[in-house]
């Protein structure tokens, strides 16, 4: 079992419980799911915002010191925390103690993430985890909304040649917006670019969809 074959169930199961063609999953899981299921998902379209599209290059940018002592450092200890809560449950597949001691994400997933999900290595774990290697098999409309000053997932890393080969694919790129903020004006109160952007989509999809099947 990898990462992504617990969306593929999810996804059949709401789409054939709900009849209902849409579903919001986490952005990684929900590129790689339709990279590897193609044309064949109950979905109709999706959007996704701020991917981070190479693992590695993500990791990479967290590292750095600042970035580390900013978001790193306190997202591993909310990993962490989450997973204590049930280690009961984890003890004969990980060294939970082992787990406890990370200083970051990158050594959170090396001890748990990995191990849990079965890869040999933490390589081969977040290769498997990039979206950017699945763009091109992507086969429903897909929206994807990033900017360049987002340090969760850098800008040399975003595939835009990748994702000009596929014309299901459509990226869109702002020089600023952060990690999940896209916010406007001097004192931004209102919906956001981001808001604004996927109200767009998904009205265009209901009014326009069957016009791409």
């Amino acid at each position: 079992m990898t990462f992504i074959t617990p969306v593929t169930e999810i996804i059949t199961y709401c789409s054939l419980q709900l009849q209902w063609p849409s579903l919001f999953f986490p952005r990684m899981l929900l590129l790689n799911y339709l990279g590897k299921i193609g044309s064949k998902t109950p979905l109709m379209a999706a959007a996704t915002f701020s991917v981070g599209w190479n693992t590695f290059a993500c990791s990479e940018s967290l590292e750095k010191p600042l970035n580390w002592l900013l978001f790193n450092y306190y997202l591993t200890t909310c990993l962490q925390s989450s997973v204590n809560k049930h280690r009961h449950m984890f003890v004969k597949q990980v060294d939970m103690d082992h787990v406890m001691k990370a200083k970051s994400i990158r050594e959170f997933d090396k001890r748990f993430t990995s191990v849990m999900f079965g890869y040999r290595t933490i390589d081969d774990y977040y290769t498997d985890a990039s979206p950017s290697r699945r763009l091109t098999s992507v086969g429903i409309p897909v929206l994807c909304l990033n900017s360049v000053d987002d340090v969760f997932s850098p800008s040399h890393a975003i595939p835009i040649e990748t994702a000009k080969q596929n014309p299901n694919v459509a990226l869109v790129l702002t020089s600023y917006g952060g990690h999940i903020g896209f916010l406007e004006g001097i004192w931004p109160r209102q919906s956001t670019y981001m808001d604004r952007v996927f109200k767009q989509f998904v009205q265009a999809m209901v009014e326009h969809g069957h016009e791409l099947s």
